[in-house]
């Protein structure tokens, strides 16, 4: 293949490729086979010759390009593996490597500098690029007098001192180190698995079954799971819509419904998950000191002294398996699961072992159609109810965002954590209600531990002590119903260990990670310390110290019963908004939510938001109303700061989506003439060279009509114009939005005013939102401009007439210079109410005083 410089094609030109930067074009002529084909090129440009070889090796042996373009494939369309070229010259030797992807694509990459969102130091974005830059990467070339316009037009909007010219640094993407990532299974799986297995399956669901019965028991983890499996889906939807990074709940909350929302509940579940870590340590510290009240062993009192230092002690191993790494961590856990499915398998084991003597004296029949039968049905005591019971086992549901709140850390979070999640969540539901079925069918509800269970009539004779509800053996009564069961009562105690510290662990990693990503987002001030991470794995060290304490707090506090509730209230608060956040973005039809995870619905993640704030205040109405307030706090504050991000929130297509149905509504509603309201056009030219005109049409609107200000820029149309149209709207913008003005901008390019003012006249306002009023400045200086000012007056007074026959009102504003400021002028001719103009000087008042 013969490739020349000429940028005119040949007659036996095949295919013209844009080079990698879009700067010429490129003729080519083959005359020999593609499977090792050596490429030769001599280009005359500026009287050197230069030699280009590259080779081009692919799988399509006895094919050359006559037989490629047959095919259609004159794009280059074949499996190249590699290729190089060597241009060698006179005076330099130059290695060119380059990727097939530019040969194969017609179109240039886009530059990513062109498609930034961020503001620049003076808080106007750069304009868009014209079809040159984009098509060749060129900067257009703008006539001279536009750019000294463009230039002079800076110089007014930014006469307060603020830079006239900002420039954004050219955008360079992140260098990203290697980091250690995980899969589904040990990044998702494992954590939900370890997180939803807690001491609630040792220790509550055997109590479960016996206050509410197998067939009601079977309910509470089937709603329970229902919830969690809703909340679960509607993650599955947000994750699969876009990249995930690092801060699980709260980057999908934040992301979908915006700082407010996201800042919200980032900072809560952060502490949710500090607090909840010190929760599972002290339980952890409680089931070691019980062990070790068995075998006469203590450290101080064998009390919460004992309970305290067990858990402090616990906790700093903890924290420093966490330093160590989050791989490190993430082996500890599948060691750790081990233990837990072991201790399931070992029970399940020991339910089908015949019963011994000393287990049948403390209620254990075995399975047996009678006691299924009686524990079928609820048995509330102690003040217990449905909805009572369900409060106790729902935080046993929980642990579903272990896996989305180490999303940073995940190799490809769109696929592990619908997977990982759902999985989870079906696996420890099948398990939690076959343990309500195993425990309701082998043991009594009363036993007294002394005489075994004796059957009368199909029914158990029930013992003295049930009567009075003092028995300490049975379902009702007995929590440790699964340890006398199972074939192995110690692997039960090491399984309630794995369970604990598991949970530990992983909320130890969660609520820094969280922390971490809030601070990155510098929603809160003076916070930005914790985001710093170290290492390929980008740890938040600093954020482990700040959890640590948390933690080590909440255990010396030890009695941790009453926050149970709160904790468990934040996560159903977190809960709540991703369900919420789902339905939003998916009711806002918003042409950017297109999960590729199809199985979710929005009203169900509506019902999914309901249940959880039920749930809520089902467990405890006064932590409800304590979360919804400590919620509403820190929302609030959020919203008053306006962060200065932009994440393409659900809340701003609502927005969009509002107004446009509002002026669809307006369009066919009719007028009236009690629900008048001046709509003005005010041609101001450039606004900020003429604030008083402004400041005066606003003084009239107040932001409770229409005005618009237009701006006739003298130019012929043409690519330059249009993009300093668009720079000067969004300057405009901004200029109204600092000076707390509530108008619209509007701009046309005509070299005559009346030609441009005409446009405005006829295009300016959308449906009934169109202006009834125009507004001009007094044109004073035309008689000083001989034949233009001639021209210009004839050109200023058919605007106004062109106003008139469009039927609308015109007002001429006479000192457009002056300002709006007329208290020199009403003392010197005693004009109004004067008294109030001639108060005395502040520093006049001081010195009379004195």
């Amino acid at each position: 293949i013969k490739v020349t410089g000429a940028r005119t094609p040949t007659s036996d030109t095949k295919q013209e490729p844009r080079n990698c930067n879009g700067q010429c074009a490129t003729s080519l002529s083959a005359n020999s086979n593609m499977n090792k084909t050596d490429l030769e090129s001599s280009t005359n440009a500026q009287a050197s010759t230069r030699t280009v070889h590259f080779s081009v090796g692919n799988d399509l042996t006895e094919k050359n390009v006559d037989s490629l373009e047959k095919e259609g494939n004159t794009s280059f369309n074949a499996k190249i593996d590699a290729s190089s070229i060597s241009m060698n010259s006179s005076n330099h030797s130059i290695i060119l490597f380059f990727s097939f992807r530019y040969m194969q694509t017609i179109e240039h990459p886009p530059i990513i500098d062109f498609y930034r969102n961020t503001l620049d130091v003076g808080g106007v974005m750069n304009s868009r690029p014209s079809m040159n830059q984009l098509i060749h990467g060129d900067p257009s070339i703008a006539d001279s007098a536009i750019e000294e316009f463009r230039t002079h037009t800076d110089q007014i909007i930014y006469a307060e001192g603020e830079p006239s010219s900002p420039q954004l640094k050219k955008f360079q993407p992140p260098a990203v180190a290697p980091r250690t990532k995980f899969g589904w299974v040990q990044g998702v799986f494992v954590r939900c698995l370890l997180n939803i297995f807690g001491v609630m399956l040792y220790l509550r669901v055997s109590w479960v079954a016996g206050q509410a019965g197998i067939a009601l028991g079977s309910l509470v983890v089937f709603l329970a799971s229902v919830v969690t499996f809703i909340t679960a889906l509607s993650t599955c939807a947000i994750c699969t819509n876009g990249d995930v990074k690092g801060g699980g709940a709260y980057f999908l909350i934040s992301r979908s419904l915006g700082p407010e929302f996201g800042g919200s509940i980032g900072l809560i579940f952060s502490v949710a998950n500090a607090v909840g870590a010190a929760m599972y340590i002290v339980g952890f510290a409680e089931t070691v000191r019980d062990v070790m009240r068995e075998y006469d062993y203590m450290i101080i009192d064998s009390g919460m002294n004992d309970v305290r230092i067990i858990g402090l002690v616990t906790c700093t191993i903890l924290m420093a398996i966490v330093f160590i790494g989050t791989q490190f961590e993430s082996k500890m856990q599948i060691g750790l699961l081990i233990i837990l499915l072991l201790s399931i398998i070992n029970y399940f084991i020991g339910t089908f072992i015949p019963v011994t003597n000393e287990q049948s004296i403390r209620g254990i029949t075995g399975f047996s159609f009678t006691t299924l039968s009686e524990n079928m049905l609820p048995a509330f005591r102690g003040g217990e109810s449905f909805f009572s019971v369900f409060a106790v086992y729902f935080p046993a549901a929980t642990g579903i965002m272990a896996g989305a709140n180490i999303s940073g850390d995940l190799a490809d979070p769109q696929k592990a954590i619908p997977k990982g999640t759902l999985l989870a969540i079906f696996f420890t539901t099948i398990i939690y209600i076959m343990i309500v079925w195993m425990t309701g069918s082998t043991c009594i509800r009363d036993a007294d531990g002394i005489f075994a269970p004796v059957i009368v009539n199909g029914n158990h004779i029930k013992p003295a002590c049930a009567v009075n509800s003092t028995c300490p053996y049975g379902l009702m009564n007995y929590f440790q119903v699964m340890e006398i069961e199972s074939f192995w009562g110690p692997l039960i105690t090491a399984g309630i260990f794995a369970a604990t510290l598991s949970s530990a662990l992983a909320s130890l990693v969660s609520a820094p990670k969280i922390f971490q990503a809030v601070c990155k987002d510098r929603l809160f001030p003076k916070v930005e310390i914790f985001s710093k991470g170290y290492g390929k794995n980008e740890e938040p060290r600093r954020a482990y110290f700040l959890g640590f304490a948390v933690s080590m707090v909440m255990i010396l506090i030890g009695e941790l019963n009453a926050i149970a509730p709160i904790i468990s209230n934040f996560f159903l608060a977190s809960y709540a908004l991703v369900n919420y956040a789902c339905f939003d973005a998916s009711f806002a039809d918003s042409p950017g939510f297109r999960p590729s995870f199809k199985y979710y619905n929005m009203w169900v993640s509506l019902i999914g938001a309901l249940l959880c704030i039920s749930v809520m205040f089902i467990i405890s109405w006064s932590t409800a109303l304590l979360t919804f307030f400590f919620f509403a706090m820190i929302f609030l504050y959020i919203l008053h700061r306006k962060p200065d991000v932009n994440w393409g929130s659900s809340t701003q297509a609502h927005s969009y989506k509002n107004a446009l149905l509002a002026v669809q509504k307006l369009a066919n509603t009719e007028e009236h003439v009690k629900n008048y309201r001046p709509q003005i056009l005010v041609l101001t030219g450039n606004p900020a060279a003429r604030p008083s005109l402004v400041d005066f049409v606003y003084n009239i609107t107040r932001g409770s009509s229409l005005m618009i200000c237009g701006y006739v820029i003298p130019y012929s149309p043409c690519g330059p114009i249009f993009g300093l149209l668009q720079k000067m709207d969004r300057q405009m913008n901004e200029w109204f939005r600092k000076r707390h003005v509530k108008s619209f901008y509007v701009s046309v390019a005509n070299p005559s005013l009346r030609a441009g003012a005409q446009n405005l006249l006829q295009l300016a306002g959308l449906g009934k939102l169109r202006p009834n009023i125009l507004i001009v400045g007094f044109k004073g200086n035309w008689y000083m401009r001989g034949r233009i000012g001639l021209d210009e007056i004839n050109d200023y007074f058919g605007v106004i007439q062109d106003a008139f026959e469009s039927n609308m009102g015109v007002a001429v504003f006479r000192n457009v210079g002056s300002g709006l400021d007329y208290s020199e002028l009403m003392k010197r001719h005693n004009v109004g109410d004067t008294a109030r103009l001639n108060l005395p000087e502040v520093g006049h008042c001081m010195e009379q005083k004195r």
